[in-house]
């Protein structure tokens, strides 16, 4: 089951860019910001400079798999921007991972025991 919201809207993604807390990693770049809703809301963009659409398909399919896998140990109640970047191409989902979690506990996000 999922355990997040994904976030559609061009108003959500623009309150992200102007309000939130960015954090920038080789692969991707994060905004964080608290949401309005109680529920954990991701959204996520890849844009012609990655690629072809198998490609952007491909990096956002990643972040997916990266945030799906970390999902239950965020603190509900957050909005999530994922943007990709060029060399996430290259990378594996867990690699993703690992750097998300790092940008997680910067962003203070991050618990140390799941949620159920």
């Amino acid at each position: 089951m999922k355990r997040y919201i994904s976030i559609k809207e061009n108003k959500d993604f623009k309150r992200l860019y102007f309000r939130g807390k960015s954090f920038v990693d080789p692969c991707f770049v994060m905004y964080v910001a608290k949401g309005k809703k109680g529920k954990t809301r991701i959204g996520i963009t890849a844009g012609k400079k990655i690629g072809c659409a198998v490609c952007r398909n491909r990096a956002k399919r990643l972040i997916r798999a990266a945030f799906s896998s970390l999902a239950d140990r965020i603190t509900p109640g957050y909005d999530f921007i994922f943007v990709a970047r060029i060399r996430m191409l290259e990378k594996k989902s867990y690699t993703i991972a690992e750097g998300m979690e790092k940008h997680l506990r910067a962003a203070g996000v991050w618990c140390e025991i799941p949620s159920d």
